[in-house]
């Protein structure tokens, strides 16, 4: 009789952890003028909060990106999967992902450190939510770099898919794999950008990269450096990236390790950059447009261990 009711109790409990509600809040944090709505979901309070921040681009808070063809739902599907695990969740819409704030970003221009303030403010929001035990900043690709200067007032950091070089590198050597003579070019316009702070004339096929309106913002960036920047994070560190990344490889996951050894590296088995599981190089193409392809459980356990150890 003690065995049976022993494993009623463990049936029960178990149906309880499965059946757990996930309670959802629309939440929208302002920073000053610009306006940053998100969604908030936890299946119960007092545990560890993780905040998204964006990669780069019109990012919003489910992963994808209006017309850009970019319906990869990671974002969502990383919600969905971490809070199976008993850990709240929350990711907003970047602020070049709200129309609203459109108007404004023509009008003053952005530049990178305006990311950086746009977490600290979703930062000292959640401070002041006591429902939850603690703070971990989850930055993906662009994000790895806005998350390491944001992470002042934060518990943990993670790292998925971040670049180690700066984004001067980054851009030359993505270029350069389709063309040596952009990549030439590209390399000129960002000495010129970084000496006198714009670039006079551009070529018409680098317009859409080095258009006016981005000159500013690509001056901000290149002054960051990662390898350096993450010297400078007191907190428990993680630092992840799939072996089937297209945009980040693996390299740079070492290089940031290497400048700070502490830190736990995982390199995740058939993970892209979207965060999905792939077999081939068309899935991995394909999962950029398509939710169909799942989230890595590979990644979810990974950080699943390192928030909750």
């Amino acid at each position: 009789m003690m065995v049976r009711n022993l494993l009623v109790a463990i049936m029960l409990s178990f149906s309880t952890i499965c059946l757990a509600q996930v309670t959802t809040e629309d939440v929208k944090i302002n920073n000053d003028e610009i306006e940053l709505p998100g969604t908030l979901t936890f299946t119960s309070t007092k545990v560890p909060l993780l905040i998204w921040v964006h990669g780069s681009g019109n990012v919003d808070r489910n992963g994808n990106q209006a017309g850009l063809n970019v319906g990869a739902n990671y974002i969502q599907q990383f919600r969905e999967a971490i809070n199976q695990k008993g850990l709240a969740f929350y990711s907003f819409d970047k602020r070049t992902a709200n129309a609203r704030n459109m108007p404004i970003i023509r009008d003053k221009g952005i530049v990178f450190q305006d990311f950086v303030s746009d977490v600290k403010e979703t930062i000292n929001y959640f401070k002041k939510d006591n429902r939850f035990s603690e703070i971990v900043l989850i930055g993906h690709s662009q994000g790895s770099l806005v998350a390491m200067l944001a992470s002042e007032d934060a518990d943990k950091y993670v790292s998925i898919a971040g670049p180690a070089e700066t984004i001067d590198k980054t851009i030359i050597r993505q270029v350069s794999g389709q063309s040596a003579e952009l990549a030439e070019l590209c390399k000129s316009y960002f000495i010129e950008l970084e000496s006198t702070g714009e670039i006079a004339d551009v070529d018409p096929r680098l317009l859409s990269l080095f258009a006016k309106p981005n000159q500013p913002f690509f001056a901000s960036w290149m002054e960051l450096n990662p390898v350096d920047e993450i010297k400078k994070i007191d907190q428990p560190i993680l630092l992840i990236n799939g072996d089937q990344d297209l945009q980040v490889p693996v390299n740079d996951l070492k290089q940031l390790h290497e400048s700070k050894p502490k830190a736990t590296m995982v390199v995740i088995k058939d993970m892209n950059h979207v965060l999905k599981t792939v077999k081939n190089q068309t899935e991995n193409y394909t999962s950029y447009q398509s939710p169909k392809f799942k989230i890595s459980e590979e990644l979810i356990n990974t950080i699943e261990r390192f928030v909750k150890q």
